[in-house]
């Protein structure tokens, strides 16, 4: 029997592989153009709004103004002219995350549960524990949580080492919430999800981790260079096409990951059953009746 690991291991590997598969390459498109031209068009018709705003706002606090005069006087004025940006973009980046991954989890995950269950868990009994009202509520649920802690840990993002903690831990937890019913919705019944939830916690959690990592990509696009910050409603586009490919291949290592936990969870409560009934059938042979014992057929 596989180990959390091995499964973890396997899963990875499978969801590697199926990645440039024509079926899941396809799903990328109606997310990336349905963001994409929400996004656009916010960026389109706000952007240099939101920029004044947030350097409006700048000013006025206490430590950031003295910081703003320090980088013109010390002549790094294309710094100063580049905080207000940057700001307005750490801003922006969970909100356009949060969008991609309601579109993957809303209309990739379904159609990525299906394709892998019929290439490789065609012999799972579809049980329907979960529903995809259910699960889009879980991701406005999630989310709203992850939006408030984002929000309120906002300020420890910017202080080494947290920087490189916090955020892949709360984008781990909430492609963690979400992917994992999505997978389980269709085959497993309500407590078998719970029951797979809470025996493979971790496992999940480290693999929503593991995409927040990869969630970390589409900033080093805009940090890579002052004129990128700059441009940012255009390099949206570029990072918005990377989110829904890296929320592609997180649905295929959600869905192998719970798929197999699922099928091994199921042969476990099978052997269960089957040592019971031995069970049951020694004892009928072994206890007497009438005085008599029992003489096997």
């Amino acid at each position: 029997m596989d180990t959390p690991l091995q499964l973890l291991i396997s899963s990875f590997m499978r969801a590697t592989g199926s990645l440039l598969h024509p079926r899941m390459l396809s799903l990328t498109v109606l997310p990336f153009l349905a963001a994409g031209a929400l996004w656009g068009a916010v960026l389109w018709y706000s952007w240099s709004e939101l920029v004044a705003l947030v350097h409006a706002g700048l000013t006025q606090l206490d430590v950031a103004a003295p910081a703003l005069q320090v980088l013109t006087v010390l002549g790094w004025y294309g710094l100063h002219m580049v905080v207000a940006p940057f700001v307005a973009i750490v801003l922006l980046v969970p909100l356009i995350a949060v969008t991609v991954l309601m579109l993957i989890a809303g209309w990739s995950m379904p159609v990525v549960v299906r394709h892998l269950a019929k290439r490789r868990y065609a012999h799972l009994e579809r049980r329907h524990g979960g529903s995809w009202f259910g699960g889009v509520g879980q991701a406005l649920l999630a989310s709203a949580v992850f939006l408030i802690l984002a929000l309120l840990s906002l300020p420890l993002w910017l202080v080494p080492p947290l920087f490189a903690v916090i955020p892949p831990v709360l984008w781990g937890w909430l492609t963690y919430r979400v992917m994992s019913y999505d997978a389980l919705a269709a085959h497993a019944s309500a407590t078998e999800r719970q029951a797979l939830q809470r025996r493979y916690r971790w496992p999940l959690l480290a693999i929503g981790v593991a995409t927040g990592v990869l969630g970390a990509l589409p900033a080093l696009i805009w940090v890579s260079s002052a004129l990128l910050i700059l441009l940012f409603p255009l390099v949206a586009l570029a990072a918005i096409w990377l989110y829904v490919v890296i929320f592609i291949f997180s649905a295929l290592w959600f869905g192998y990951f719970c798929l197999d936990a699922l099928d091994r969870l199921r042969r476990e409560e099978e052997t269960a059953r089957g040592n019971d009934r031995n069970n049951d059938r020694d004892n009928n042979r072994e206890t007497p009746r009438d005085g008599v014992p029992t003489i096997p057929a």
